[in-house]
């Protein structure tokens, strides 16, 4: 069972018997009343957004999910394919499902396939993932002086702001949740 003093984002938990993912939340209280949640929650199934409000006492049950590794084969006609290493089981999960996951896929790479009652929904990524930049401008002389970015596309075709000494051909890592450059990777 969660509280709500246990919410962060991403966080799995069921309302109203419908699984939701926490995207946003935040803590008020007004005059002498008790302390209240007010969240963005995302449902798992159809993506909907929709904004709640709790009491610091409401309690929840995480929704029955289960997670398999599985590795990413190919992209089809806006679906993504996964195979189970073990059985060799193929399922297939829409692009619409993955939202911005499918900017950090990379064939043959392992990953957490999430499933709500046996069927496949999502894909749980790590905080950050290194990808490789394929196309990206020369850096100016000069440019060095203040903050300057400039834009890089990585090896899924994923568009970020990178500093500009970054060139092609090197690692970057990227933070998977806000899609924006962390560091330089080897």
């Amino acid at each position: 069972m969660f509280s709500p003093s246990d919410f962060r984002r991403g966080l799995r938990i069921l309302v109203d018997d419908q699984p939701y993912y926490v995207v946003s939340y935040q803590h008020f209280k007004m005059g002498r009343g008790k302390a209240n949640i007010r969240t963005k929650l995302k449902h798992i199934r159809t993506g909907a957004v929709v904004e709640k409000v709790f009491s610091s006492n409401d309690s929840f049950k995480p929704p029955d999910m289960e997670e398999k590794k599985m590795q990413y084969l190919y992209e089809t006609t806006g679906e993504y394919n996964f195979m189970d290493s073990q059985t060799y089981e193929q399922v297939a999960i829409p692009v619409d499902n993955l939202g911005d996951a499918k900017w950090y896929l990379l064939e043959e790479q392992e990953y957490k396939v999430l499933f709500l009652d046996n069927e496949a929904i999502s894909v749980d990524l790590p905080a950050a993932i290194v990808l490789k930049v394929v196309e990206t401008e020369p850096s100016a002389r000069g440019d060095t002086v203040s903050n300057v970015t400039k834009p890089a596309k990585l090896q899924t075709g994923l568009v970020v702001k990178v500093p500009a000494f970054i060139k092609d051909g090197d690692n970057v890592k990227v933070d998977t949740r806000s899609n924006e450059y962390l560091e330089r990777a080897n």
